[in-house]
């Protein structure tokens, strides 16, 4: 299947906001459209947005209706989603998958967004992995991340990238080089997702995995989850980006992956902690874990 790049973001582009997964905080939302504006787009903030209360921005039909609307519409050049907290996955059995490859259109998240991520990439369609604008950059301290992310929209991901970001201090890393496309995100997202139609594919893959608020025994449970599942034996290598909020499982993540002989390349500044940069989901890439580097293989985002 051939993941076809998308353009970078021109001067004056709409980007489109929804909320597939939990409200946002008024303030935080209100923010949104200046932040876009400051880069030079127009942000299209759809109904679910304004949703309050509760821990659904809204009922299914109308976070479904937002997502779609986004999809279809010819004038958003991405998808960006609020926040995640909680609700894509009950929107996966609904998401009319033909719009969505008749409309390609970039989808911006991360957190509970795995679950759409592994929908796009069913789909052959890449993703970036990435800050969202009401839970990270209208804060304070998130300056980089959102330059990081301006950068990837604005002058593009090319084929040749290569990434090689300062890791975390004392991160687990089995050097060795593995090339595969790079897919996955949140750890435990990733597991509710096992004998699904849309469980993550990671054959031959590069399996990214990144969590928060979760003690290490639940840590422990959720990889032998994916192992049971057989998509930890599948994968070719592994990107571990941010554990925060909770115990560091650190011993846990070494137990169960160094045994599987595969590279490990962990601290990548990706995930619920800071820094958060963006990832390419779907894209091919070259990891080497010695080395600490991923090389983007294909263009993700063109001029």
């Amino acid at each position: 299947m051939d993941y076809a790049p998308f353009r970078c973001l021109a001067p004056g582009a709409t980007v489109a906001i929804v909320a597939p997964a939990g409200p946002a905080d008024e303030a935080a939302v209100q923010a949104v459209p200046e932040l876009v504006a400051a880069q030079g787009w127009r942000a299209r903030l759809y109904p679910s947005c304004e949703a309050r209360g509760g821990w659904l921005a809204g009922p299914d039909d109308a976070r479904l209706a937002d997502l779609h609307a986004a999809i279809a519409d010819e004038r958003n050049a991405a998808v960006w989603c609020l926040r995640g907290g909680y609700g894509s996955g009950r929107l996966l059995d609904r998401i009319d998958v033909n719009l969505l490859r008749r409309h390609p259109k970039p989808l911006i998240g991360y957190s509970d967004i795995t679950a759409l991520h592994a929908l796009w990439d069913r789909a052959g369609l890449l993703a970036l992995h990435a800050p969202m604008p009401a839970s990270d950059l209208v804060k304070p301290g998130r300056e980089a991340d959102a330059q990081a992310l301006w950068h990837c929209l604005r002058d593009g991901l090319r084929a040749g990238t290569m990434l090689a970001p300062v890791l975390a201090d004392g991160a687990m890393n089995i050097a060795g080089r593995a090339r595969g496309r790079l897919v996955g995100g949140n750890l435990s997202l990733i597991a509710s997702l096992c004998g699904t139609p849309w469980q993550l594919r990671t054959q031959g893959r590069l399996l990214f995995l990144e969590d928060v608020s979760e003690a290490t025994y639940r840590v422990d449970r959720l990889l032998l989850q994916l192992r049971l599942a057989g998509l930890l034996d599948a994968a070719a290598g592994f990107v571990l980006g941010s554990f925060t909020e909770d115990e560091d499982p650190r011993a846990v993540l070494d137990a169960v992956l160094r045994p599987l002989g595969k590279p490990v390349l962990g601290g990548w500044p990706a995930g619920h902690g800071t820094p958060n940069r963006p990832l390419p989901l779907g894209a091919m890439a070259t990891l080497d874990a010695g080395a600490g580097t991923l090389t983007i293989e294909q263009d993700v985002l063109v001029g």
